[in-house]
């Protein structure tokens, strides 16, 4: 089912126009179209699947995030990347939070981040609605939930975070809001969300793969991300460039204009470095940025 909004998911206004048009590349090959609230400037997809039917345009082998088979090019360089990433991540919450205790990775997919930072000592919970990710997550022993409700009201975390994920939840105030009150006071959440204006946006323009519709509902700034952190009654304390996301999104986009193997490689490669050395001038308009936040 299609469901049409009427108001702004995040400031309720509504006042909005129409933005562009972009293709579901991954496997619907629908059209979505997407509109700008002339109050807060966020760009969301309007009209989108509900939360019900939208499993269906997740089925689909390419999806990395909810499988955990390296069938094709992408797919082995997208988990030869995990490997640093994982990394990055456990170094991102062990700087924001000294004192290792309880996270919470809302949207953990497969659990290899929670396993690395369980590794380094974390407890750790995950939320996860794709079955298919959460039986795989479970085989690495990690305690992962279908949705929030199913953890204890009572249990709260020193870090949340969401890596990719805050783009695809439908109740986007309501899940939020839910994730703060989870927090402890010093709690921290970390958002990373991909940036619609970097330049590797500016160049794909309709081919560029961070729209990804109908999946990503929201198509977040820096802007818009404060914002965002004011409706939650929280301060963006830091801002991190996710670098390696420029290239990933910019090789992905060459698959959208109909080129592969080596030549997508070599065009991806120069598109996000070109894309990173803009940014690190431009305001750390990164293809995806990191965005720390904590309680007013």
């Amino acid at each position: 089912m299609i469901e049409k909004l009427t108001k702004c998911p995040l400031c309720s206004s509504g006042h909005f126009i129409e933005y562009t048009t972009i293709q579901d590349f991954s496997i619907s090959k629908e059209n979505f179209k997407l509109y700008q609230c002339k109050t807060c400037n966020l760009i969301f997809t309007n009209p989108r699947p509900n939360q019900q039917s939208i499993g269906n345009y997740y089925e689909f082998d390419e999806y990395i995030s909810h499988q955990d088979q390296a069938n094709n090019l992408t797919n082995w360089l997208y988990k030869q990347v995990r490997k640093i990433t994982l990394k990055q991540k456990v170094y991102w919450i062990n700087t924001f939070c000294r004192n290792k205790g309880n996270l919470l990775d809302y949207g953990c997919g497969t659990g290899y981040f929670l396993k690395a930072a369980n590794k380094d000592g974390w407890k750790v919970k995950g939320i996860e609605p794709n079955e298919t990710a959460r039986n795989i997550a479970r085989k690495l022993s990690i305690d992962v939930k279908e949705n929030l409700s199913q953890i204890d009201g009572n249990y709260k975390f020193d870090i949340i975070t969401l890596f990719h994920v805050l783009e695809h939840v439908h109740d986007l105030n309501e899940i939020s809001l839910s994730l703060r009150d989870r927090l402890t006071e010093k709690g921290t959440l970390l958002i990373a969300v991909p940036n619609r204006d970097s330049w590797d946006a500016e160049k794909y323009k309709a081919n560029w793969a961070a729209w990804d519709v109908p999946r990503h509902l929201y198509h977040f700034n820096q802007s818009t991300l404060n914002t965002f952190a004011d409706m939650l009654n929280m301060k963006i304390i830091s801002i991190i460039p996710m670098k390696f996301d420029s290239y990933y999104v910019s090789l992905l986009s060459e698959n959208h204009l109909g080129n592969t193997g080596i030549k997508a490689l070599i065009n991806g490669f120069i598109n996000g470095l070109k894309s990173n050395y803009w940014a690190k001038r431009n305001k750390k308009n990164y293809s995806s940025n990191l965005f720390i936040l904590k309680k007013k």
